[in-house]
């Protein structure tokens, strides 16, 4: 039996809560509706939940390709565990969550997602509007940034290892695709167009069913190397793919997360690997983060991209209490 099988939840990552207990956080299913598709998400309460008290909220954005039940539930749970309440979702058009053409990944998509999911969470039972903040990891992370630039709603923003999504597609992991733009686009419109003319919905191949764990150890790049083991090995979910539409690159090519990145004026921390092969991507955001000097942090630890350390968890919880209080 799988982990997800194990844990009614669907839960997968390490220590993942098994039941609901009195006295303890508590993980509660919720569904809302964006732009007519029902969102399906986990909101974690801190032990003793009190609706009458007011607590301060963290939203937890997923990674690309991955699932509310994997890394976003893990730190939404540890948050949960240190007095918030926290939500993670999943992405229209992925896990749960409805919308077809299945694992459509479009930046505006996600942006919206995360305004959504803002939505939500300020009219939660118990939650002080006044104290919320924002958790982004990997792509979710990217698209945080983004999002927040604009919700002032958002009190604190925090990102662990993020990727600039748009720019990977665009031009390849370290640009090492930058010479087929043309080609690719030239793909994605013909995707586009079977789309509309009811042909098969076309993807990008998944690695996690096309490779073999000795070839995935042969990949050049760290970040697909240890996204093989944690999502396609140690916290594999049904929900979790790295496949998307291939015509989603039409919005993916002009999407950089950098753009922008001056109007973020709230207190902000970027967290990254300093091992990391997509540490360049945090860098290039945080230089850009130029309006509040004196409340942005970036925060390098020891590491490659795929970590899950709680020594950096307790570095976000540490400062989004600082920023929250």
């Amino acid at each position: 039996m799988s982990k997800e099988e194990e844990n009614q939840f669907g839960l997968v990552y390490d220590g993942a809560i098994t039941e609901n207990e009195i006295g303890k956080v508590n993980i509660h299913s919720v569904n809302y509706m964006l732009n007519g598709l029902k969102i399906s998400a986990n909101v974690y309460t801190p032990a003793n939940f009190d609706e009458s008290n007011q607590y301060p909220a963290v939203v937890v954005a997923h990674p690309n390709g991955g699932v509310k039940e994997q890394v976003a539930g893990l730190y939404s749970q540890k948050l949960a565990e240190l007095g918030y309440i926290t939500m993670a979702f999943d992405a229209a058009y992925q896990g749960k969550s409805e919308g077809e053409p299945r694992n459509t990944d479009k930046p505006q998509n996600r942006v919206e997602d995360i305004h959504r999911a803002i939505d939500y969470i300020v009219n939660y039972k118990g939650v002080d509007r006044t104290r919320v903040g924002i958790l982004g990891i990997c792509g979710g992370g990217g698209y945080t940034l983004r999002a927040s630039q604009t919700d002032k709603r958002i009190k604190a923003v925090a990102t662990l290892s993020a990727f600039n999504t748009g720019i990977v597609r665009k031009n390849g992991f370290l640009d090492s695709q930058i010479n087929t733009i043309t080609e690719r686009l030239e793909e994605a419109y013909e995707a586009r167009e079977d789309e509309m003319s009811g042909k098969e919905v076309r993807y990008t191949p998944n690695m996690l069913d096309t490779m073999t764990t000795e070839e995935a150890k042969k990949m050049p790049f760290d970040l697909y190397k240890d996204g093989y083991e944690y999502y396609g090995i140690t916290h594999k979910h049904t929900g979790s793919s790295f496949a998307y539409t291939v015509s989603s690159n039409i919005d993916l090519f002009s999407f950089d997360a950098r753009v922008g990145m001056e109007m973020i004026n709230q207190p902000l921390l970027m967290m990254a690997g300093k091992m990391a092969d997509t540490l360049y991507m945090t860098e290039g955001c945080y230089e850009r983060a130029n309006r509040n000097k004196e409340q942005r942090i970036i925060f390098l630890i020891d590491f490659f991209h795929t970590f899950l350390s709680f020594e950096t968890g307790f570095m976000s919880v540490s400062f989004l209490s600082i920023s929250l209080d």
